[in-house]
């Protein structure tokens, strides 16, 4: 953590000049003293925050989460068991990229606050507000993930007093008033432009819908529901719905897909990292289907995800299972397949050039690669025994990716965007702050929104179980449901751990089996669908790897080892301290 308090500015000065998501500026060697002089720059000084620090997030967000809820299958490991610990080296590197943003996000507003040129107060103001607005994202990951954490309001202070070894943590219902404070002066900076989200820049309505989630989750910190936290959730995602001027994307698939215009044309992406291939800048790229796609499904080689997949408790609430011959498989739900790629799945989104991408050979066809495309030695097994891949986070390979964008992907470099809060999270906030304030016909209505768009059968009432399954399946790996564990876990631990101690977190045995003999002759020829009778008397699911032992403290993890001997006050047994935000810590600008 400290080593990036120290190091921001530095970065900020590699960055501001590299190849964007939006504009390229002029390749100058730029310092604090000759950037930052004009509207162009200013805009340009914040582009990075929308990806570069993200990039050591990715492994704890997307599947390292998702794993702790139950969402995905990667095997029995600490993830799976709730027992992370701080040497774990993707907690560390999410630990290290939440405080790398956090003072990044500082050093820009104060190299803005300090330039001398001729950058307009509007211009200034709306970069301000984003470097706010995503400074509270890290945060509001931050205190999620650990409990309570120090506040750096301003890295150049302590810098300047020497004092990041001496930091202390601070109670989380502190930190979430800082949240909010900051959200606040994010959106009295933020223009309410609706034209600004739907190019992927942060306004006042994507702050506004942050803020929204942050009260709900805010709202059980003390160990009961408040009804003025619930009550302003409500409100302030409302009138994101009502005001912003944006709607959901008409088809759920579409969201995760390369083109712009396509989840752009409607604004439904609140807050994103917009990655980028072609600036030559290690962490300005994508690269989660690298960790989570099936191998020799590009021509890149960089692939190495295929034996870890979405749960077989995550199928159980989509209401299908991978022991059932796919031809009897019922989809009730357009989002099962955009999310959880499945035996027997097609996608016309996939290898396009090909017409689609056919999940039946994939495994055990070695004739189906094209040049280019080969699987490298299959062996004609089935990879992960959960019975299921990703098919969220994958962008197919590098003839989708030039088809798209018009540039090229490359190894572990790919610019599909990562979409880390929609307009349906927030429909759902919306719902479930109606519907605990006593108004279930507002929360009926905006969980029907949601479930109109999947094609998904419309509920006639609601209860807080509806929406919270709602939640699951609208936002599966997309690193938010161990979050959503951890705020109910504030009020409602006893829930939340029966819940995870009930899931199906476990395998599948013999699998693999059945799937190769159902396609493959006698002969070990490819010769598809019904080569042999499926047989599942041979697929038998196998409990042992799921959680029998959840406590309490297992919905924090720890800070990573290095910061605690660095610093004995962000240890788990330090008490946190007291703080009165709104006095210790001022925006007064």
């Amino acid at each position: 953590m400290l080593k990036y308090i120290v190091t921001a500015v530095v970065v900020v000065l590699m960055t501001a000049a590299c190849e964007n998501f939006l504009n390229r500026p002029a390749e100058d060697s730029y310092t604090t003293a000759n950037y930052y002089q004009n509207d162009q720059q200013v805009e340009q000084s914040v582009n990075y925050l929308y990806n570069s620090p993200w990039y050591d997030i990715i492994r704890f967000y997307i599947y390292g989460s998702e794993t702790m809820c139950g969402n995905v299958y990667q095997g029995q490991n600490a993830y799976s068991t709730l027992t992370v610990n701080g040497t774990d080296q993707d907690l560390q590197n999410m630990s290290y990229s939440l405080w790398a943003v956090n003072a990044q996000c500082n050093t820009v507003i104060n190299n803005i606050l300090n330039s001398t040129g001729t950058a307009t107060e509007a211009v200034k103001n709306k970069a301000i507000g984003e470097a706010l607005a995503w400074k509270a994202m890290a945060y509001f990951m931050l205190v999620r993930t650990f409990g309570d954490v120090p506040i750096i309001h301003d890295n150049t202070e302590v810098i300047k007093e020497a004092s990041y070894n001496d930091v202390y943590k601070v109670e989380k219902a502190d930190v979430y008033e800082y949240i909010v404070m900051t959200l606040e002066k994010a959106m009295e900076l933020l223009p309410k432009d609706p034209n600004i989200g739907k190019y992927n820049r942060i306004d006042y309505y994507a702050a506004e819908a942050l803020l929204a989630k942050v009260y709900l989750t805010k709202a059980g910190v003390s160990g009961s529901l408040n009804s003025g936290d619930l009550a302003m959730a409500k409100q302030l995602a409302k009138d994101v719905i009502d005001n912003s001027g944006r709607s959901l994307t008409p088809k759920y698939s579409d969201i995760f897909r390369l083109q712009p215009s396509v989840f752009q044309q409607t604004g439904e992406n609140l807050f994103s990292w917009q990655w980028i291939s072609t600036s030559g800048i290690w962490t300005a790229q994508n690269s989660i289907q690298s960790d989570v796609g099936l191998t020799g499904f590009s021509e890149f080689g960089d692939i190495w995800g295929d034996w870890k997949g979405p749960s077989v408790d995550l199928q159980d609430a989509f209401g299908v299972s991978a022991d059932v011959e796919p031809i009897y498989r019922v989809d009730t739900d357009d989002r099962r397949a955009a999310t959880i790629m499945m035996f027997g799945d097609q996608y016309p989104y996939f290898w396009v050039d090909r017409g689609g991408f056919d999940f039946y050979r994939f495994f055990f066809d070695d004739t189906y690669y094209p040049v280019g495309l080969e699987k490298n030695g299959s062996n004609k097994q089935w990879c992960c025994q959960s019975g299921a891949n990703y098919a969220k986070h994958l962008f197919g390979c590098g003839a989708d990716h030039q088809a798209a964008l018009g540039v090229s992907a490359g190894r572990m470099c790919y610019q599909l965007p990562t979409h880390i809060l929609r307009l349906a999270d927030i429909y759902l906030v919306y719902a479930e702050a109606a519907f605990l304030t006593g108004d279930a016909s507002s929360a009926l209505e905006y969980v029907n929104k949601v479930r109109a768009r999947a094609n998904a059968k419309l509920l006639t009432s609601v209860t807080f179980d509806d929406i919270w399954k709602e939640r699951r399946l609208e936002l599966a790996l997309e690193g938010d449901r161990w979050y959503d564990f951890v705020r109910r876990s504030y009020y409602d631990m006893d829930a939340c751990i029966a819940e995870l101690k009930a899931q199906r977190r476990s395998h599948w045995d013999g699998i693999s089996g059945v799937y190769k003999d159902y396609v493959v002759s006698d002969e070990g020829t490819y010769v598809g669908p019904g080569a042999h009778p499926w047989d599942a008397s041979v697929i038998s699911y196998n409990p042992a790897e799921e959680l029998t032992d959840v406590k309490p403290s297992m919905f924090t993890v720890p800070f990573p080892t290095e910061d605690v001997v660095m610093n004995p006050n962000v240890a788990s047994t330090a008490a946190p301290i007291h703080v009165d935000v709104r006095e210790e810590y001022k925006y007064d600008f």
